[in-house]
């Protein structure tokens, strides 16, 4: 990464466990595309009330040349959970960024019937 990591705590007490798995987390993302200029990890407590537990929600901005990747859908009761799953998400976003760059994605075929 170009820049730092930088991990953000809102409406949560900072927790350093939390924050070593971020950091874990993130630096396995050089894996699927070795050129990431940037990453920014928010985990705060989500203030829609669904279940009576309060959810964690995580949000990751990831900037990669040419683009910015989000992944904002990660909310669980277990913050661990929320972590795992946005770096799930976004992971799955940068293969395809990634695909994308070398070309190996397949134009969608139009269909031209008459």
């Amino acid at each position: 990464m170009q820049t730092p990591l930088q991990v953000t705590f809102r409406d949560v007490p900072p927790s350093e466990a939390v924050e070593a798995r971020v950091r874990e987390k993130a630096g396995k993302l050089g894996r699927y595309y070795d050129r990431i200029m940037g990453c920014h990890v928010v985990i705060e407590m989500s203030q829609r009330h669904k279940h009576q537990g309060k959810l964690h929600s995580v949000r990751i901005d990831l900037t990669v040349p040419g683009a910015e990747l989000v992944a904002n859908n990660a909310e669980h009761e277990d913050v661990y959970v929320a972590v795992r799953d946005a770096f799930d998400a976004i992971a799955r976003q940068l293969e395809d960024y990634a695909r994308r760059q070398r070309g190996e994605v397949k134009a969608r075929a139009t269909s031209g019937g008459t």
